[in-house]
């Protein structure tokens, strides 16, 4: 019968993420309606799209590009960056200044993880949680991404459990084909939480909320004011480094993930 526990811990399983899946999807519902009239009339900033696309980080690199095109800060080929100009025009500038450091060079990632990490930043996205537009700092397991990730994770779960209760020696009182159609229950609920998630809620964010996600929509369709500059940095926003064609700058960011060697 030992086949019975794995059937139970496969169900707690099911029921945890399948539960956690469902709340996520009813509190993201019940923001999104609240947020429905705060962001209709809500004009995104530069800034604000980053994080929407891509969090922090996004917001870290839309600066030290901007500054970039703007020759106020240099970022060579080797992935070093250089203050140009140490005044900052901006909270975000001002923090990817700081992290810098007195020294004005530093190299890339350094700096990109500390200005993501800034009170400016946390400023910035405490604001559009405020709007509703992004997904609260509460705890990973709030968001509806989270979930579908943990009831996957139970469908695999399932999947092991039911291997190893198949393998195990056969039960004499119970034959092989209905220990699998037990185990079947399961992982048909985990199966049909995922469908109807995706056909519901999708598409979902880590970092947008559905009435976010809807503005950044409008916000991308819109026209891109202010010339090409303006153009190339709201790629830079919506799509990140990848949008960069700059070969030098391109190059610069390259480096950024790699270890420094001396």
């Amino acid at each position: 019968m030992f086949w019975v526990l794995l059937l139970l811990l496969a169900w707690a399983v099911t029921g945890t993420a399948c539960t956690r899946l469902c709340l996520s999807a009813v509190r993201s519902a019940s923001l999104d309606a609240e947020a429905a009239a705060l962001g209709r009339d809500h004009d995104l900033t530069l800034y604000e799209a980053a994080f929407l696309s891509g969090g922090p980080a996004r917001v870290a690199d839309l600066t030290m590009v901007a500054m970039a095109r703007q020759r106020r800060l240099l970022l060579a080929h080797t992935g070093w960056a250089t203050v140009v100009d140490p005044r900052g025009r901006d909270a975000m500038e001002r923090s990817v200044i700081g992290a810098i450091g007195p020294g004005g060079q530093s190299r890339i990632e350094p700096v990109r993880s500390a200005a993501a990490d800034a009170d400016a930043v946390r400023d910035l996205a405490d604001g559009l949680v405020r709007d509703g537009l992004a997904v609260p700092y509460d705890g990973a397991l709030t968001t509806v991404a989270a979930g579908m990730r943990q009831v996957r994770a139970a469908a695999v779960a399932v999947l092991v459990l039911g291997g190893t209760a198949l393998l195990l020696p056969a039960p004499t009182e119970m034959p092989r084909q209905l220990v699998a159609l037990w185990f079947a229950l399961p992982l048909t609920l985990c199966l049909s939480c995922l469908v109807i998630a995706r056909v519901e809620t999708h598409p979902y964010s880590r970092w947008a909320s559905p009435a976010g996600q809807r503005l950044l929509g409008a916000w991308r369709r819109g026209p891109a004011a202010g010339g090409d500059d303006r153009s190339f940095l709201t790629s830079v926003a919506v799509r990140g480094i990848r949008a960069i064609g700059e070969p030098e700058l391109r190059a610069a960011f390259a480096h950024r993930d790699q270890p420094w060697r001396e």
